[in-house]
């Protein structure tokens, strides 16, 4: 079973580990916990311009391969209400959550889960350093999370990229307006500039999914890169 031994974003000491998989996993890890300069962030002098908030439209069926990740990670896809919905949006969480963007795309190999594991769609960590776009995102909330950023206000979200396929990408839902991490790109865009057309995401209400009316036949894997 692929464990995460990623710990804060920020630097924390790391344990000892005594298997060639998890010294893997370890220098990673170590990746990841580097600091991070201005010069890899985008400019946080000043805030980004206000967006718009991307409204749901009822109930949605979730991927399978999310519902798999969630027997095997409950933690990851439960929902506490008691948190916010929405991330106050300061100079200092704007520079957490670019940075952490761009550390991520520049630290993991971005392979289908067909050349990676032989099958068509898995959602997972990418502890090996290899995953597809949904593994990108998922280390993502992880790593905010584990900075003090509320789970519940970073959503698993499946589009429709400018190839037609069915992608997915971490929607953070600010009192800005949503903006979007993507392993296309390591800049953070507002949800209305991406190009994407939005089909559905994770629920905030309950361990679940929501339309967000972008068609009405959705994508079944997120299976591209």
């Amino acid at each position: 079973m692929r464990q995460s031994f990623f710990k804060n974003f920020f630097g924390q000491a790391t344990r000892t580990f005594v298997s060639s998989r998890i010294v893997r996993t370890a220098f990673i890890a170590v990746s990841l916990l580097a600091p991070v300069t201005l010069a890899q962030a985008q400019t946080v002098a000043s805030l980004p311009p206000a967006g718009q908030s991307i409204h749901e439209m009822g109930s949605a069926k979730p991927i399978m391969g999310w519902v798999k990740f969630c027997e095997k990670y409950p933690s990851e896809c439960a929902v506490n209400t008691a948190e916010p919905q929405t991330i106050e949006l300061t100079p200092q969480v704007w520079k957490l959550i670019t940075s952490v963007n761009q550390r991520v795309n520049s630290t993991v190999k971005a392979v289908t889960d067909m050349d990676h594991w032989g099958v068509v769609d898995i959602w997972s960590f990418p502890d090996d350093g290899k995953g597809d776009c949904e593994d990108f995102q998922l280390l993502k909330r992880r790593i905010l999370a584990e900075n003090g950023l509320p789970r519940r206000a970073m959503r698993m979200t499946v589009v429709i990229d400018e190839l037609g396929e069915g992608h997915a990408v971490l929607l953070v839902r600010t009192n800005q307006g949503d903006y979007v991490l993507d392993n296309k790109t390591s800049s953070v865009l507002p949800w209305e500039r991406t190009g994407y057309v939005y089909i559905k995401r994770e629920s905030q209400a309950a361990t679940g999914w929501v339309s967000l009316g972008g068609i009405t036949t959705s994508p079944t894997t997120t299976a591209n890169r």
